[in-house]
């Protein structure tokens, strides 16, 4: 599973609409559609953010998987 396949879940498995779940981590619903869709890489405080929201929620979420990643790309982009 990729990011987009994972916010995805999350977000049926808390029964929000891409627009609640958006109001519920603080960011628009167009940022929530364009994870959705894999049009948009999420940030680091984003990864972070969601992690929080499901733990808040007991929902299962791998954030290692994405902060791990997202560290590889910032690190590439440095050099």
């Amino acid at each position: 599973m990729n990011f987009f396949d994972d916010i995805r879940k999350v977000r049926i498995e808390s029964l929000l609409s891409q627009e609640a779940f958006a109001k519920e981590i603080g960011v628009s619903f167009v940022t929530i559609n364009r994870r959705e869709t894999g049009k948009n890489r999420p940030s680091y405080q984003t990864i972070k953010t969601i992690c929080e929201f499901c733990q808040s929620h007991n929902i299962e979420f791998d954030e290692n998987k994405y902060l791990q990643s997202e560290e590889k790309t910032n690190e590439s982009g440095e050099k």
